[in-house]
């Protein structure tokens, strides 16, 4: 699919420097620009999830139990 973007001049120049040096065109370097962002953006949906999972606030519901040992496992963790 192709697109049509506006960036600020120099970024553009910066981009196109980038691809240049690593040998690649501009539609591929916007391409994994764009993927990366992506993954990186998925990664802190998921680890805003997994923080409402483990806090103490986002686990009241849990069994105290489960929640007790949930949180020995990760006091015990090498962080």
């Amino acid at each position: 699919m192709k697109t049509a973007i506006s960036i600020p001049d120099n970024l553009f120049e910066a981009a196109e420097k980038v691809a240049r040096r690593l040998g690649i065109s501009r539609s591929e370097l916007y391409q994994r620009a764009v993927a990366r962002y992506l993954e990186q953006h998925r990664v802190g949906v998921v680890r805003e999830a997994l923080d409402a999972v483990y806090s103490k606030t986002g686990n009241r519901d849990l069994d105290p139990l489960i929640r007790a040992a949930g949180e020995q496992v990760l006091t015990d963790e090498d962080w």
